[in-house]
């Protein structure tokens, strides 16, 4: 009698449980069918033309004169737009301005300013005044000379300081001079570039994480504030990419160029509110926040920087004794 009540009863529950994992699997179906479409909309096709002088006569972009600010103030410049470079050094500004107006046959200015400082927006502002300004870059950005444990890290307090400034005040400063144009147009474009070590801690590069984790969450709030009056603040979170920064010299599928990482890093704007970029980093992007445990991406990220640092130290060892060495036959 137990038996057949067990066989009625499953009888019963086949057709939902059959409804069931039928909507179960279409659903992880759908889900699937449309993160394949999205990916090919943003990876693929692009955002069309949405980046043109239309938003605005000028773009400003900040770190312009080397490695990912260079190549977008060359990029945004072949797209027409006139360029406003700020950077610490007048020369290279000098540099990159004259290679803008010779290639690409557009007007430039240039403002020479240690990000560092905090006593330069005055000056910027004045170099701002009465610029259609359609987009700004926020690139400008330092990092650690390499991995070290928090209390180790030389001249810690001046040290605290100049990444203050550099990566968030500059930031949130630069955006308080341009996002009111931008509102009384209702168009503009702000794209803040974060890292993808701001993705997670990652110690022994924990303040530098720390400011890009800021620049993350600061560009989605912002973004969430005004997108209804036309404006698009996008968080850009790169992982390695062939800079001077990063000291890589050899690009490769997942550490692309400059050119190569901000062509693909643009074509995102509208379409992500936060990107990695460039297709190889949305895949490492994805597998380090969503299948790996927070954890272990920490764990590994300490041993690897534990390893950089040991033998950055080593070098810089050898290079003293090396020139002792020198001094001692002098």
């Amino acid at each position: 009698m137990n038996w057949m009540n067990v066989e009625e009863t499953l009888r019963r529950a086949e057709a939902p449980l059959f409804w069931v994992g039928a909507f179960t699997v279409a659903s992880l179906a759908l889900w699937v069918l449309y993160r394949l479409l999205s990916g090919f909309r943003i990876w693929v096709l692009g955002n069309g033309t949405l980046l043109s002088p239309k938003l605005g006569k000028w773009a400003v972009v900040t770190g312009a004169t080397d490695g990912i600010g260079k190549s977008y103030a060359e990029e945004l410049a072949r797209r027409g737009f006139a360029l406003m470079l700020i950077s610490r050094s007048q020369d290279k500004l000098d540099d990159v301005a004259r290679l803008l107006e010779e290639q690409y046959k557009v007007e430039t200015g240039t403002i020479a300013v240690d990000f560092g400082r905090s006593d330069i927006y005055e000056k910027i502002e004045a170099g701002l005044a009465g610029l259609e300004i359609g987009v700004l870059v926020n690139n400008v950005g330092v990092s650690y000379p390499y991995p070290e444990y928090y209390l180790n890290i030389p001249d810690l307090d001046n040290f605290i300081t100049n990444m203050i400034n550099v990566n968030i005040t500059s930031v949130c400063q630069m955006t308080r001079l341009v996002l009111p144009r931008m509102t009384e147009r209702s168009k503009g474009i702000i794209l803040n570039i974060s890292s993808a070590s701001g993705m997670y801690p990652l110690p022994l590069l924990t303040v530098y994480s720390s400011t890009k984790a800021f620049v993350d969450f600061f560009s989605r709030g912002l973004q969430e504030e005004y997108r209804r009056q036309g404006i698009i603040i996008q968080s850009v979170l790169p992982f390695f990419v062939v800079t001077k920064m990063t000291r890589i010299r050899k690009p490769t599928l997942d550490k692309p160029t400059p050119d190569r990482y901000v062509a693909a890093e643009l074509s995102t704007v509208g379409l992500q509110s936060q990107t990695n970029g460039y297709f190889p980093h949305a895949v490492m992007g994805w597998l380090t926040t969503k299948l790996v445990p927070i954890n272990l991406v920490i764990f590994f990220g300490a041993r690897m920087n534990r390893l950089q640092r040991t033998g950055y130290l080593k070098r810089r060892k050898m290079r003293e004794l090396r020139n002792g060495d020198a001094l001692k036959n002098d």
